[in-house]
């Protein structure tokens, strides 16, 4: 099981984003249901770890608006174990979506301070 808290109505994690060489950068993420994708990092912690680019695509943005993304390859520590996601570069603060958490359950207690925790369901 993972934890963290929330703190100004955001259900925050930290995790361990690591790059192609070994680099790790530990960051606060927010927890986002409406993102389907797995991660989002700002261009300069991609720059920063080196993460390889993959692709670019679009989004649909809860305003309605598309908008056009770089993709990189990254590894995140999950459970205890690496795992390889695809890393949306958007200038925003870093946010974990749904895709990461597939196969979890995610509770949250929406009180300031309230805890956050994802539980596996099963070994994928």
């Amino acid at each position: 099981m993972m934890t963290g808290t929330v703190s100004f109505h955001e259900a925050t994690f930290r995790l361990v984003v690591c790059g192609p060489s070994g680099e790790e950068r530990e960051v606060e993420a927010v927890v986002d249901t409406g993102f389907n994708g797995s991660l989002t990092l700002p261009p300069y912690l991609v720059a920063e770890l080196g993460l390889p680019f993959r692709t670019k695509t679009t989004a649909l943005l809860g305003d309605g608006s598309q908008v056009l993304f770089n993709v990189h390859d990254g590894i995140v520590l999950w459970n205890g174990r690496p795992r390889r996601v695809a890393v949306d570069v958007a200038d925003t603060e870093p946010l974990f979506g749904m895709r990461l958490m597939e196969g979890h359950e995610l509770t949250i207690e929406v009180i300031e301070g309230g805890s956050v925790s994802i539980t596996e369901l099963f070994r994928s």
